[in-house]
């Protein structure tokens, strides 16, 4: 088995004349928590974008498991093992949270037996099992989330990419996502992960890769990013001493 679960080879987006993504290069290794962070308009959502087959890249390539999957459709994804969450929570709302679950859950369990008793494993795992019953629309923002989260591993991923999970949450419910995530990755699962709340991503990632105008700026561990001043420059502005 390769060391990284996921490459992203000199990996390019263009929209008409505008470059998006810029000849991305990065490595996820297996069960690493890898940050991708960048300011707004940096490139970060049309990244995951193309990584998890909404888009194909214009040029380079997106390597899973030591196979091109450039340009491979979300479903074909999904089989595959990759899996991701929204970055708007978009869940069917007059179904419950266990029918959210359980129609994620027939990607691998064909059955609707085995599909149920694998969304209820799942949501016992997130905290929502005592939530099963309740129609999504019901859910607090926190509780959406969690079922966003909740449907992504139904599908079991080797590779989950979160798009701004802790997005309006509360330091509390953020911290509760934060031990979840902690979790997901000592269960084995490679985690490539979008935020915006520094604090959480600095406290959480492994390694940090740093996107600012559709170009890679930076990459290395949080301590190492914190005081890159490419990085400090990207957020701050020029004058900043």
């Amino acid at each position: 088995m390769t060391e990284y679960i996921l490459e992203i080879n000199s990996v390019t987006k263009t929209f008409g004349g505008l470059k998006a993504v810029d000849s991305a290069e990065f490595k996820l290794k297996n069960k690493e928590i890898l940050g991708l962070i960048g300011p707004n308009g940096a490139g970060k959502t049309t990244l995951f974008n193309v990584i998890s087959g909404y888009y194909a890249p214009s040029s380079g390539k997106v390597i899973f498991k030591g196979k091109d999957i450039s340009g491979k459709k979300p479903y074909d994804l999904a089989s595959l093992g990759i899996g991701r969450t929204f970055q708007v929570v978009k869940p069917f709302p007059g179904l419950t949270v266990l029918q959210n679950t359980t129609i994620a859950s027939f990607c691998k369990y064909p059955k609707m037996a085995d599909a149920e008793n694998h969304a209820w494993e799942i949501l016992e795992f997130t905290g929502l099992a005592e939530h099963a019953k309740k129609y999504a629309s019901d859910l607090t923002l926190g509780g959406r989330k969690k079922l966003e989260i909740s449907k992504a591993l139904a599908l079991e991923p080797e590779l989950l990419l979160l798009d701004e999970v802790m997005a309006g949450l509360n330091p509390t419910e953020a911290d509760i996502t934060v031990e979840l995530i902690h979790r997901l990755k000592n269960r084995g699962i490679s985690i490539l992960i979008v935020e915006h709340i520094m604090r959480v991503m600095m406290n959480l990632s492994d390694r940090i890769v740093v996107l600012n105008f559709g170009q890679q700026i930076a990459e290395g561990t949080p301590g190492e990013i914190a005081e890159n001043p490419d990085v400090i420059t990207a957020y701050l502005g020029e004058d900043i001493e």
